[in-house]
């Protein structure tokens, strides 16, 4: 963060948001986190899995939301009596870092690596991504995760690769892996295939669709106040219009204003 936005924050801050500072400071002063991790758990030690995100992209919604989670679930489990150590993970494979590492260097293609080399290619990819994210962590303890980002693996340790050798030499022997022909998405540019997720990142990957959708007549309850307010007999409705009907069981409340768009 810039001193130019830390100073705009300064500016704008409410009661609120000064509260959640003190108790992130204070947190950070006493090391909760860390006393949370060494206490006593009789109850034995709890595996959270968490998935890495690439150490290339920022926080965004999609990454933050699940974040949330991410804390709320291991913190109960802890105020259960378990012991779950939470490490960082930075996912440090795929063309995301390349294609970083490709713009610092000037290169187009595959065979501008080749005439690079591979293993300075390779080095200059590791050095990369081995400079991590500070943007990540500011954002991350913010939200007030708790989360062990000083000892935060990546998906390039050895010990790692190992691990997802293991695996799969594993799921080999009990025949889970076999051999056979899928259609697969290739890049000839950096020629290599690409995911579905890769494909859709670009503008202009989406297209409309027309979809079946339902209005839900949803009746309003009589009451003194809502007929003064609002003018509203027995017979007074709101309409929900929904393309995913199925959700409907599960809404606690409507919401009207007549500045909505």
């Amino acid at each position: 963060m810039t001193n130019k936005q830390e100073n705009h924050l300064n500016k704008t801050k409410n009661p609120y948001t000064k509260m959640e500072e003190d108790v992130l400071d204070f947190w950070e002063r006493a090391e909760i986190f860390k006393k949370s991790i060494i206490k006593d758990a009789p109850k034995g030690n709890y595996i959270f899995n968490d998935d890495p995100p690439f150490i290339t992209g920022l926080p965004h919604y999609a990454t933050l939301l699940p974040s949330i989670t991410k804390d709320v679930v291991p913190r109960y489990w802890t105020m259960k009596g378990y012991r779950i150590e939470r490490i960082w993970g930075w996912d440090c494979h795929g063309l995301p870092s390349e294609n970083k590492v490709e713009e610092q260097l000037g290169l187009k293609n595959k065979k501008d690596i080749e005439e690079l080399g591979v293993d300075k290619f390779i080095k200059a990819c590791r050095s990369y991504v081995d400079k991590g994210s500070e943007q990540w962590e500011w954002y991350i303890n913010r939200i007030g995760r708790w989360v062990d980002m000083k000892n935060a693996y990546k998906t390039m340790d050895l010990k790692f690769m190992e691990s997802v050798i293991w695996s799969f030499k594993k799921l080999f022997d009990t025949g889970f892996i076999y051999e056979g022909y899928r259609t697969s998405l290739h890049c000839p540019r950096c020629a290599t295939p690409l995911s579905k997720f890769e494909i859709t990142m670009d503008a202009g990957s989406y297209r409309d669709v027309t979809d079946k959708s339902v209005v839900v007549k949803f009746r309003v309850k009589n009451s003194g106040e809502t007929k003064n307010d609002f003018g509203v007999d027995n017979n007074t409705y709101l309409l929900a219009w929904t393309t995913t009907p199925w959700t409907l069981p599960g809404n606690l409340a409507l919401a009207i204003g007549d500045e909505i768009d």
